[in-house]
């Protein structure tokens, strides 16, 4: 656990800390038995993260004493679906859990939310932790509460806002990691400096291969400035009323390019939102609200980085600008048929619009459907 730093999450009574370092997984017993009181654990991981980091996490919790059990998941998007909760739930009451049982997510952001969703509906509610095993979900999905699974109509429709005990993010399990995952979870970082804080995003600029080719402390930094930023937001708009939709920058686009991919391989969650990044961006400049140099630095950035930042390879001809807006209509932000969209006033700054037209909308996705 050398070099390992906290943070804290302040919501009252729901309050909880991060952790993050190196080697912390081996350690994961004695950081986590303080929480886990009836000494009873359900590791819920999938078959591509079990290989990995299962059999060292299980050992250091019954090291420390407490019984525990694993379900393991098929790894990807697609298992984020009522039959798999359903297939989860029956697997967790067949172990007899009670509502002192604690879940723990070990996996990357599908894991997360659909344990996330688990212990919020088993039993009325029980507790779990996040450990989180992606770039992605260490800056993102493992901190913030939100939980829940797909529908045929969109992305993350279903779920429920259900706070974790504790995150232990092991800057380790990013070694496991696909160069193109990594890179996913990059194109969160990002969002961070171009919301909120302009010299992060400059220090992107400088360091952000270094965090890509593996260098721990460059990593650690950009997870630490990440959640630093989430967890202020999250902790003045727990329930995502005013300043957390912030956090959605590119989601409200990336979300809907996913829903037109099926889920499969060929568009990751990060990539879509680098995407969508790039095209709120281009509409914030074409409303009078940034500059193009703003668009330039971050539509670069990821050019430069390896980072999708058009739909013309992706869609291949069979996605229309007509079809995606029809997706975004189902976005947990739109209200009355009136879809809000996260805009840039600048890098470091941003802002809610209900302003953007129909035919504005038509306009750029037609664009990018080009690009």
């Amino acid at each position: 656990m050398k070099g390992s730093s906290e943070l804290r999450v302040e919501l009252g009574a729901r309050s909880y800390t991060i952790k993050l370092g190196t080697d912390l997984i081996p350690n994961a017993g004695t950081i986590l038995a303080p929480l886990i009181h009836s000494l009873h654990a359900v590791v819920v991981t999938d078959e591509n993260v079990s290989k990995f980091w299962l059999d060292p996490f299980y050992t250091s919790l019954i090291s420390e004493g407490i019984r525990v059990n694993s379900v393991i998941l098929p790894p990807g998007e697609k298992t984020k679906t009522f039959s798999s909760l359903q297939k989860l739930l029956d697997k967790l009451f067949n172990l007899t859990i009670s509502r002192k049982t604690v879940l723990i997510a070990l996996g990357g952001g599908v894991i997360g939310d659909i344990t996330g969703f688990a212990a919020a509906v088993a039993l009325r509610g029980v507790d779990y932790i996040q450990v989180p095993t992606t770039l992605l979900s260490q800056v993102d999905s493992a901190v913030g509460g939100k939980t829940g699974i797909n529908s045929k109509h969109g992305k993350n429709l279903i779920g429920a806002f259900h706070q974790p005990l504790y995150v232990v993010s092991d800057m380790n399990t990013l070694d496991t990691l696909p160069p193109r995952e990594l890179l996913a979870g990059y194109a969160e970082i990002v969002k961070y400096g171009v919301i909120r804080d302009a010299s992060f995003f400059d220090w992107l600029l400088c360091n952000g291969n270094s965090i890509i080719s593996g260098n721990k402390q460059f990593q650690r930094e950009a997870v630490l400035k990440s959640c630093t930023i989430k967890a202020q937001i999250v902790k003045t708009d727990e329930l995502e009323k005013s300043e957390r939709m912030l956090l959605n920058m590119g989601h409200t686009f990336g979300h809907a390019f996913e829903v037109a991919s099926g889920y499969a391989g060929n568009l990751l969650h990060g990539e879509a939102v680098a995407i969508g990044i790039v095209i709120a961006i281009d509409l914030s400049v074409r409303m009078g609200l940034c500059s193009k140099n703003d668009l330039n630095k971050v539509r670069n950035h990821f050019r430069e980085i390896g980072l999708p930042v058009g739909l013309k390879e992706i869609a291949a001809g069979n996605w229309s600008a007509e079809g995606l807006i029809k997706n975004m209509l189902q976005d947990k932000k739109a209200e009355a048929g009136n879809l809000a969209f996260i805009l840039s006033g600048g890098i470091g700054n941003s802002l809610v619009s209900r302003e953007v037209s129909h035919k504005d909308l038509m306009e750029i996705l037609t664009c990018y459907l080009d690009v």
